[in-house]
């Protein structure tokens, strides 16, 4: 056995932002080319990197994504993903006002959705987030639209 493969990962902490527009979408993006799952959709954000606070790390990664500024945003939910790449430790926070009109800086595609979400295929982590907000709605239905 490799050295590797007898040390655990080490979780990656990641700042997630869900950007909710006044009618209730919210934005999905499509993982640009080149990153793992590739042309998944999920919910904006990044690593947060060292020192860096959750509120930095999403105001960061938000610029460098999207070209917005976000100007309020509370921390939601925790969540952590065991993916094959990294083990990651998914911070959201609900996004409710910011500057500017999203752009995808990075080739990724944008879509604002709501439940059931029409983009496919999701990224696994962005799943339960889907169901959270189902549940948070009373809804009960699929969260995924079927093809």
């Amino acid at each position: 056995m490799s050295d590797a493969a007898a040390q655990p990962k080490r979780p990656i902490a990641v700042a997630v932002g869900i950007l909710f527009r006044p009618d209730g979408r919210f934005l999905l993006a499509s993982r640009p080319a080149g990153k793992p799952y590739a042309g998944f959709w999920e919910f904006p954000g990044g690593k947060l990197e060292p020192g860096e606070s959750l509120e930095a790390a999403l105001a960061r990664e938000f610029d460098e994504e999207l070209g917005i500024t976000v100007r309020a945003a509370t921390y939601w939910r925790s969540l952590r993903v065991d993916y094959p790449h990294a083990l990651v430790d998914l911070q959201f926070c609900r996004i409710t006002a910011w500057d500017g009109e999203p752009q995808p800086r990075e080739g990724q595609l944008l879509s604002w959705e709501t439940l059931p979400v029409r983009v496919a295929p999701v990224l696994p982590g962005a799943v339960p987030v889907l169901e959270w907000l189902a549940a948070e709605r009373g809804d009960a239905g699929p969260v995924i639209a079927a093809p």
